[in-house]
């Protein structure tokens, strides 16, 4: 079989690159995403080394990298702790929504900005990023916190919401009518509660079907499956994250801890891709012109973000402390906000380079500022479970 030495060549370097910055910022007990996303903006699109021959390689494993982050934070949780903590926070929800949607909303109509563009700078503030935080939460050693059901509470009915937002912006995006735009989100949002139900309810079978004493054997099964219920969220235009986060919380005791084990170097590895992707996709210079109006949204919403993680931690009992950790976990946007600008770039190029900008600026600022506002690490942080 013949393999390209350019591919090679170039994912070798990738990697040795991504190596020596996650060493760097391990030094320094920061988390790396910083640095893969500043690297992937330095050597991709606009960059000074283009890597044109690995970029269909690493598209494909941003894809991986994002359900095998959540894969793998589904298991440290049970499926009925978490649809409690689900109806337990649906006000955080509405708090998320109006704090977080209102600044792009209102940024939009300052600037002038039709129906439709406004409605994307909505989402674009609103949602945070999943892939960011589940991977910040795991290098930050928070998986076992007390505000963290109430994070991923709010991370998941975010990824709803999304199920619900995609499909109807997607129809105004194109020229669509309201009606079919309305019709095509109530599709959506039926077929994900159905999803969700069934996973509930049914999901502990999965469990004794995919169990088996040979590590192998049990990674093909799981990841196969998870592959699968994430290409059926995807084609329900809701989130593959949202699909394989499900199949992780239908996972249990021995089962859930020995995939976590064999299914941790893949998520590392394809995780690493995945920040570096949104950087390669970015090119530098459609960010230097909107960088001041970026920077401005980017403040508030980053302080609107924060209240949002202080208002679903205290539903939880959680102290102050740990309500501002839940904020600033929740900082971050990434991949859905770059779905939404992939929907908008050739319509309205001023909004798609606003709306990158911004994006850039809070998947940086969002982890250092989880780091350096949650306070020191903690030792030796266990699972919920």
């Amino acid at each position: 079989m013949q393999v390209s030495e350019a591919l090679l060549f170039q994912l070798g370097a990738l990697l040795a690159v991504l190596s020596v910055l996650g060493a760097l910022a391990r030094r320094f007990a920061l988390s790396p995403i910083p640095l893969y996303l500043l690297a992937g903006l330095s050597l991709g699109n606009g960059g000074i080394w283009p890597v044109a021959a690995a970029g269909g390689f690493i598209t494909t494993a941003a894809s991986l990298g994002i359900v095998l982050l959540l894969l793998t934070l589904g298991l440290e949780f049970s499926a009925t702790e978490f649809a409690s903590s689900l109806r337990h926070h649906l006000p955080s929800a509405g708090a998320d929504v109006v704090l977080n949607a209102t600044p792009g909303a209102v940024a939009g109509w300052l600037l002038g900005l039709d129906g439709v563009a406004i409605l994307s700078l909505a989402g674009v503030t609103y949602i945070s990023s999943s892939g960011v935080i589940a991977r910040l939460l795991e290098d930050l050693r928070r998986l076992g916190n007390r505000e963290t059901p109430a994070v991923l509470s709010v991370l998941v009915l975010e990824d709803f919401a999304m199920a619900a937002y995609l499909p109807l912006f997607s129809v105004l995006a194109s020229g669509g009518t309201w009606p079919a735009a309305v019709a095509s989100m109530v599709a959506a949002v039926i077929a994900l509660v159905a999803a969700f139900t069934a996973s509930y309810r049914w999901g502990h079978h999965f469990g004794r079907l995919v169990t088996h004493p040979d590590s192998e054997q049990l990674l093909l099964r799981v990841l196969g499956v998870t592959l699968m219920v994430a290409a059926l969220a995807e084609s329900l235009h809701a989130s593959a994250a949202v699909g394989a986060f499900l199949v992780g919380l239908t996972l249990t005791g021995d089962t859930a801890d020995r995939a976590r084990k064999v299914l941790g170097p893949l998520r590392d590895l394809f995780a690493a891709t995945f920040f570096l992707s949104i950087g390669l996709s970015v090119d530098p210079q459609q960010l230097v012109p909107m960088l001041p109006a970026a920077l401005v949204l980017a403040v508030v919403t980053a302080a609107t973000k924060v209240l949002t993680g202080m208002v679903a931690a205290r539903r939880d009992g959680v102290a102050r402390r740990g309500q501002l950790r839940a904020g600033t976990a929740l900082i971050a946007r990434g991949e859905f906000s770059l779905v939404i600008i992939g929907l908008i770039g050739a319509s309205i190029p001023a909004v798609a380079a606003l709306a990158t900008s911004y994006v850039f600026v809070m998947a940086i600022a969002g982890p250092v500022l989880a780091r350096f506002t949650g306070g020191p690490l903690p030792q030796g942080a266990g699972s919920p479970r």
